[in-house]
């Protein structure tokens, strides 16, 4: 009788295309780690975006002659198409950690290798699917939550401010 505890299948799924794997490198990148790092860093992250394209806008509305010579008009249109990207910035970031919560909640891994058997799909071994589990419901979730509350409030910068560009 062997002393040795038994031996796993080998994951076939190359390290890159596992969901783990895909949670760290979103969580250590750059522009998907805004909502990592709580709400005032992902609010302070799209107000510097936000900053950044204002004056581009500004140049833009300053080609329309009505609101050229009207300048609070002027401001408040190019401060609402300033909104734009922010928004756009948040539905990529929505849509990043979306696809990476419902690899970690997948019973299955979907992979591709170079070869004969691309579109390979691999089951998650039950202590995987568990881990997968707990970092979805506390770390990828919370993440969600944020930017979807970040989205409403954009949506709702947007359409108050496209509103009150029609009052003016």
């Amino acid at each position: 009788m062997s002393d040795s505890p038994v031996r796993e299948q080998p994951c076939p799924v190359p390290e890159a295309q596992r969901p783990l794997s895909l949670y760290r490198e979103l969580a250590q990148s750059w522009f998907f780690s805004w909502p990592c790092r709580g709400a005032t860093a992902l609010g302070r992250s799209l107000l510097l975006s936000w900053l950044v394209v204002l004056p581009i806008s500004l140049l833009v509305a300053s080609g329309s002659v009505p609101l050229r010579h009207d300048l609070p008009r002027l401001v408040a249109a190019a401060a609402v198409a300033a909104l734009v990207v922010p928004l756009l910035l948040l539905v990529r970031q929505w849509l990043g950690w979306t696809t990476v919560l419902q690899r970690l909640q997948a019973e299955r891994v979907e992979y591709e290798e170079s070869g004969w058997y691309d579109g390979q799909v691999w089951e998650k071994p039950l202590a995987w699917r568990e881990q997968d589990w707990l970092v979805a419901s506390h770390q990828v979730r919370p993440i969600l939550g944020r930017l979807q509350r970040a989205l409403a409030l954009a949506a709702a910068l947007l359409l108050g401010g496209a509103s009150l560009c029609q009052a003016l």
